[in-house]
This record gives C-alpha cells, structure tokens and sequence, in this order.
C-alpha cells in the first residue's frame, strides 16, 4: 500500500505562515488516514520556522538560485531548503513516490505560486519542497489536482 507525503494543514493543523489551517474534508483522506498511509509534514516548520511567522514569497529565480522572503525582507531561503531536505528525507525514510501538497506555497506549490510581490498575484512556478522532491522521482499533487492521484493509486492498486 503506497504511503503517501501530506501537507500538515490539509489535516487541519494549525500551522500555516497566518495561524490556520487549509483542512480537507474529503473521504478518501480520512480513509488514508484510518489506512495510515499518510506521512504528515509542514516544510516550513521542519526548516525551523514558527507558527504563526511572517508571510514568505519566492523573490527570484536567478543564475544564483531562489531566495525566499518575508513581507518585512527577512531572507528565510536556508529554513525552506531545511524543510523540503526533510521532505526528501521523510520520503526516502518510507518509500514514498507521492505527496499531496498546498498549491500556490513558496515550499508546495506544484503549478503556481505568489510572484514576490505581496500582492496576492500567482505565476507558474513550483515551491522549494515541490522542486526537490520532484527532482527525485517524487510525484507531487496539490488539492486542485487531488482526482488524479486519487486515479493514479486505484490504477496502481488495481494491478
């Protein structure tokens, strides 16, 4: 049975950058979590942060990598890249090949992601976490796209 890397916050655990939390409520969740397939993590609390901490968007990308910022210019790049290596780690750990994550965060987004802006506008783009795990095999889901992992493990189950 495949194991699966969840955002914390999907679980209803307050720990995003604002207190709160971005629970889902549907069924297949709740079976997986009965099923204990799923492996829990917060990136950004895994690299270090606090709940609650100051919003964070990625600034650039640039021949010297990514940097992640706080609304107020604190550079908090080290405990993002902290966070998705422990990702990485916790997936190795258990043979995990799948995650379901927060879109549009600066460590889970898998297609979008906050501009740098602090102006609510999103781009194409993958998180911290996202890019490494993807980078190694890892398939990486978000809410918008939870129908088709939910595909993808039927049709591996199924054979």
């Amino acid at each position: 049975m495949e194991k699966i890397l969840i955002s914390s916050c999907f679980l209803g655990n307050k720990v995003r950058y604002d207190g709160k939390d971005n629970l889902l409520t549907e069924n297949f969740i709740q079976r997986w979590q009965q099923e204990q397939r799923l492996v829990v993590i917060c990136p950004e609390l895994a690299g270090g942060l606090l709940t609650p901490r100051a919003p964070a968007e990625i600034k650039c990308h640039n021949d010297d990598g990514i940097q992640v910022v706080t609304n107020t210019g604190g550079d908090v790049t080290v405990a993002f890249q902290r966070g998705a290596n422990e990702a990485l780690r916790v997936c190795q750990l258990h043979g995990i090949r799948y995650a379901l994550l927060k879109e549009s965060s600066p460590s889970c987004g898998s297609s979008t992601i906050y501009d740098g802006s602090f102006k609510q506008s999103k781009i194409p783009g993958q998180g911290i976490t996202t890019r490494l795990l993807t980078a190694n095999g890892i398939k990486v889901y978000s809410e918008k796209t939870m129908a088709a992992l939910c595909l993808e493990l039927a049709t591996i189950a199924s054979t």
